[in-house]
């Protein structure tokens, strides 16, 4: 991350700091350090003498498919990427139901064709993952008007939410939701969580993903969308990114796209994130932002 390592000498000019692209990166970068910094995992197979890794992005599945060795502390950024991304996702709300598109279409052709637009106001919200990001895109719904329900692997209530599910309940409340966002990490139990099966469930509903790609059957999207199971899809993440050029994706007016924009890490958030973390460590005691490789968060 461009600027990481500066701000990072400032703050600590007795680290030893070595700065390279990811791609850059190979086995005698990792013999050498005894810890890595990053969003993404390097190419070497192994974190050679790497006994701590901090991940500067809002989730850590780069590092728990496949798991790195259990011995390793994993931590993440402290850095709220909640309120970014919740402005993302009311963005898109507000966009669909004001016909965005549709009166961009009108401008250019000169058509004077007035439309009643939709309300998001009353609107019913189903937010999967209730953590800092999830709990932010509820918030913000409710704000506006909405219903807000949450999904979450407890079920325990969260402020903001009208009320707050297990996840085994989701498939029963799909049907009446009018929004579905995906803002839970990436874990063994959410991969495939929005399946070919469950997105048929949906009834009209607009599906956005804001939290990993592998969080829903990306290849199953335009068919739900075809056969009306989905009205729209506002995707920020992908199985696969870039997100290839040949993906149907690309073409379709009922979809929106963005490449993984939503919530962005800071050169600030990032070195504070890990800065904590190192004085906690330096103290003896566990960090706050310590990751369970287990649970994926």
């Amino acid at each position: 991350m461009t600027g990481l390592d500066d701000r990072l000498r400032a703050a600590r000019p007795d680290l030893d700091i070595r700065a390279k692209d990811l791609d850059l990166i190979d086995d005698a970068d990792l013999a050498w350090a005894d810890t890595f910094v990053g969003f993404r995992r390097p190419k070497p197979a192994s974190f050679g003498n790497v006994r701590w890794v901090h991940s500067v992005g809002a989730g850590v599945d780069a590092y728990i498919f496949p798991p790195i060795d259990a011995s390793i502390l994993l931590t993440r950024s402290s850095e709220d990427f909640g309120p970014d991304i919740a402005e993302w996702c009311v963005a898109r709300a507000l966009g669909i139901t004001q016909d965005f598109r549709g009166m961009e279409r009108a401008q250019q052709t000169r058509t004077w064709s007035p439309d009643h637009p939709q309300r998001l106001a009353g609107g019913r919200v189903m937010v999967v993952g209730t953590g800092h990001v999830g709990g932010a895109i509820g918030r913000a719904f409710a704000a506006l008007g909405c219903h807000v329900t949450g999904a979450s692997r407890t079920g325990a209530p969260v402020a903001g939410f009208d009320a707050v599910v297990p996840m085994d309940k989701l498939d029963a409340l799909l049907p009446d939701a009018q929004w579905v966002v995906l803002a839970t990490p990436l874990t063994p139990g959410t991969r495939g969580l929005m399946s070919r099966q469950r997105l048929t469930r949906c009834r009209g509903a607009v599906l956005m993903n804001v939290g990993r790609g592998a969080l829903a059957d990306e290849a199953a999207i335009p068919d739900a969308l075809d056969a009306g199971h989905l009205r729209a899809a506002a995707l920020d993440v992908f199985d696969k990114e870039p997100l290839p050029a040949d993906s149907p994706l690309w073409a379709r007016a009922d979809v929106y796209i963005t490449p993984h924009i939503a919530g962005l890490t800071t050169i600030e958030g990032a070195a504070v994130g890990f800065l904590e973390c190192l004085s906690e460590i330096e103290r003896g005691a566990t960090p706050k932002w310590v990751v369970d490789p287990a649970q994926g968060y």
